[in-house]
């Protein structure tokens, strides 16, 4: 039976192994469109079906390839956007989808199995730390591949907001005002609202290395490239840059990658956090993130609402900053810090309104103090914490209540003072503001390595009040 078997099945074993060499060796046909039409930051194509958000590869005459995103359809036209430069493109130029998985041709192959939730993947993980990388998670600090990192969806699903952990521990983020006055509370959601020139980056750069967190991941979205490497070596610093991981999105780049690179930073926090971490999250800007959606979306046609941005701008800014706070019982923390530009000192910037509404507590820089020479320019005033009452003690907020109090009666009535005509005695209160203003003026300054902790700023407090 078995010399029968042999005369039957070996020549079908053979020409199996023949059709398989042959198949391994035929090109496998891929389904190409056409570029028809680029209109500024968009581009049209026919001829191919993809859905919104997938990655497809233009060719070029030269040869090459240019990497673009799906942000909108109509029709059988696709609307592409960019990811690099255009330059080189010609009028019916081939479309390519993303590369399939391979085939499997044997029992023992297992192909990839698709993603199932359609999103980019890209590297996370503790391999990241000390590292400086783009939003397609590339090096940009010249230190090799990022060896042993895992891929993690850049969307992940939103967090039950019932399952998570409340706010009550502070976080002591190493700078006095803001320790004492506008506590911090693990897990929060702040907004640093200020201007051009008035010393965000070295407050983003002093809580960087003083905050006490395992993690710090910052996101510089939309900053000069200028601007990113004095961060990393003057503001940061290597021994902030040793437990930080620095994502990079330069206003250089294409608007998409600037969303990208906001998307890429939260889901990097986001796996610390799995994990267990605190992670503290600096982006720099929310403004910048805003204002490349406001780009992608007015090409692709959608209209503008409220002074220049349109509706999926403000539907964008509450869906990045959800991601962040506190997870489960059983997971961390993330402790997110938003820049909002203020234009021209505007507190009413549509953005910085939707910003504000959305936080959970808005730090405000004064140019006014910083042109005096008053550093952190924190505006105690204008400032607030939402979740300070839930995280400190009675006592202490008592303090700062009568600190804010104080300060606010002597800069109501400064101009009355300068000018003299504030008789002293006629108001205890003030009396007493003025009395304690150059202990509280000390009090909310403070040197850029200079670190103070949680403990010490509260002290400091009570002395002040005493």
């Amino acid at each position: 039976m078995s010399d029968i078997d042999d005369i039957v099945l070996d020549p079908l074993r053979r020409r199996l192994r023949t059709w398989r060499e042959a198949l391994r060796r035929t090109p496998v046909l891929t389904p190409a469109g056409r570029l028809v039409r680029i209109n500024g930051l968009v581009m049209e194509a026919m001829g191919l079906k993809l859905p919104l958000g997938a990655s497809c590869r233009i060719e070029t005459p030269t040869g090459g390839t240019v990497e673009a995103e799906v942000v909108g359809f109509q029709g059988d036209k696709l609307f592409l956007m960019p990811t690099e430069e255009v330059y080189g493109l010609a009028p019916g130029a081939r479309v390519l989808p993303p590369e399939p998985p391979p085939i499997a041709l044997h029992a023992d192959e297992v192909p990839e199995a698709p993603s199932p939730d359609r999103a980019k993947h890209l590297p996370a993980g503790e391999a990241l730390l000390g590292r400086v990388v783009d939003a397609a998670g590339r090096p940009l600090d010249g230190k090799g591949p990022l060896a042993g990192a895992a891929l993690r969806p850049l969307f992940a699903p939103p967090i039950n907001p019932l399952a998570r952990t409340p706010i009550d521990t502070p976080l002591d983020v190493g700078i006095r005002a803001i320790n004492a006055l506008l506590t911090v509370g693990r897990g929060q959601r702040l907004g640093l609202f200020a201007g051009s020139g008035v010393g965000k980056s070295v407050l983003i750069g002093m809580m960087a290395r003083f905050t006490v967190a395992e993690v710090i991941v910052v996101g510089l979205i939309g900053e000069r490239g200028r601007e990113v490497k004095e961060f990393i070596e003057q503001n940061l610093g290597p021994e902030g840059l040793a437990r930080a991981v620095v994502v990079a999105a330069p206003a250089d780049v294409s608007p998409l990658l600037r969303l990208q690179g906001a998307a890429y930073a939260t889901a990097i926090a986001e796996q610390f956090r799995d994990e267990g971490r605190h992670v503290l999250l600096i982006m720099d800007s929310l403004t910048r993130y805003a204002m490349a959606q406001r780009e992608i979306a007015l090409a692709v046609g959608e209209p503008p609402v409220t002074k220049g941005y349109p509706p999926s701008v403000f539907a964008r800014l509450p869906a990045l900053v959800e991601r962040t706070g506190n997870g489960a019982d059983d997971q961390g923390s993330i402790t997110a810090f938003y820049t909002v530009l203020t234009e021209g000192d505007d507190q009413q910037d549509p953005i910085a309104d939707a910003a504000r509404a959305i936080l959970d507590g808005h730090f405000v820089l004064s140019r006014a103090l910083a042109d005096s020479g008053h550093y952190p320019a924190i505006d105690i005033e204008q400032s607030i914490s939402r979740v300070m009452p839930q995280v400190v003690s009675e006592e202490h907020l008592a303090l700062a209540r009568r600190f804010k109090k104080l300060w606010s009666r002597y800069q109501r009535a400064r101009d009355l003072i300068a000018v003299g005509a504030y008789q002293p005695g006629a108001d205890p209160e003030l009396d007493e503001a003025v009395r304690r203003q150059p202990a509280m003026a000390a009090f909310l300054q403070q040197g850029m390595n200079e670190s103070v902790p949680f403990a010490e700023a509260l002290d400091g407090l009570r002395r002040v009040l005493s």
